[in-house]
């Protein structure tokens, strides 16, 4: 099999010819470097590639948004114009990092604001994903990123208020995702009929992490089935990822109709005990990931990852299962040369 195929298959919950070894991206490693090529050419790597043109809120607002940034590129501040008032939010970068100091949105209030504005799609753009399909063909999986619905609060309400917003105004977060839904779906439906054929979904764990098991049937169930029918209807291959301690969520996930999760962590950093995860899905949901990128794959002697591996291997089976990191994008070259590994640990286990 190709990568893409051995990754197809297994992410429908099928026996590929091995269990595919599948990095997520290339962390800090070069892709066009020698260690690059070579993961392409033994592994079976998620590869993103991106479309554009998409916000919850659209070119209407934007149009009437206005930014200012220090002179010294430090802070950034935007100011969102709407008929019922005008939002502030507040971006700040150091030597190191960068971070959302002040979010548009502090009150029901100023939701509701964002919500009234009228709503104009921005014209979507896939060639991003094109692209990446076209370069990588069939030695890796191509897809595109996509939030789901809750992703709109999230992002305009800090992590406090986020929380406040649902235990005090369930109502309107519940309108606020079904807005953000809708608008989702065009956008879903039009990279489908451009040909856009993987989607990896990202915004469960706002609702696992943050608001817990009764959010899920309220603010997941409704709206991220609507984008996984979409896809599904055109063929696509729906991917989902969701950190955080995940064990009491995965029949509820899997009932989201998705084919493939990531990262399902492993104890110490996270709750999934591989082979229980396996026997609540009852193949309706491949598992992809399990090995920690900087603990294990990225720390570890290679003899010790690959004995660890195999021990996965033997817990999760040939099928319905991908080994891989947990997607988080920051592994470095011991990692990649301990995927490479892995290839080997994953070929001798079907020969067996």
């Amino acid at each position: 099999m190709t990568s893409r195929e051995r990754m197809r298959c297994a992410a429908k919950g099928g026996r590929p010819d091995r269990v595919p070894v599948s990095p997520w991206g290339f962390g800090h490693i070069p892709p066009e470097s020698d260690l690059g090529r070579e993961l392409v050419a033994k592994c079976d790597m998620w590869v993103e590639g991106w479309g554009g043109g998409f916000s919850f809120s659209g070119a209407k607002l934007a149009s009437e948004t206005t930014t200012e940034t220090t002179p010294d590129g430090t802070l950034t501040t935007t100011l969102y114009h709407t008929p019922a008032g005008t939002l502030r939010s507040r971006h700040k970068r150091t030597a190191v990092t960068s971070a959302t100091i002040e979010f548009p949105c502090k009150t029901a209030r100023d939701v509701e604001a964002l919500v009234a504005v009228p709503y104009a799609p921005h014209a979507p753009d896939f060639r991003g994903f094109h692209d990446t399909r076209a370069k990588y063909g069939d030695a890796a999986l191509a897809c595109m990123g996509v939030c789901d619905a809750v992703c709109w609060p999230a992002t305009v309400l800090s992590p406090e208020d986020f929380c406040l917003l649902w235990a005090d105004a369930p109502d309107l977060f519940i309108e606020m995702c079904r807005v953000a839904s809708q608008r989702l779906g065009a956008y879903v439906e039009a990279a489908c009929k451009a040909g856009v054929d993987a989607f990896r979904i990202i915004g469960g764990e706002y609702v696992t992490v943050q608001l817990g098991p009764k959010a899920v049937p309220k603010l997941l169930a409704p709206f991220d089935t609507r984008q996984v029918d979409i896809m599904h209807r055109y063929g696509a291959i729906v991917h989902y990822h969701n950190h955080g301690p995940i064990m009491r969520f995965l029949d509820a996930l899997a009932g989201l109709r998705i084919d493939s999760m990531d990262p399902l962590e492993a104890p110490p950093c996270g709750d999934c005990a591989l082979a229980e995860a396996k026997r609540v899905l009852r193949g309706r949901t491949c598992i992809v990931g399990n090995l920690d990128d900087m603990e294990v794959l990225d720390r570890l002697p290679e003899r010790e990852v690959c004995d660890i591996a195999a021990a996965r291997l033997e817990e999760a089976g040939p099928d319905g299962f991908m080994l891989g990191g947990t997607s988080s994008g920051t592994y470095g070259e011991r990692a990649a040369r301990n995927f490479l590994a892995l290839v080997r640990v994953a070929e001798a286990f079907a020969a067996r």
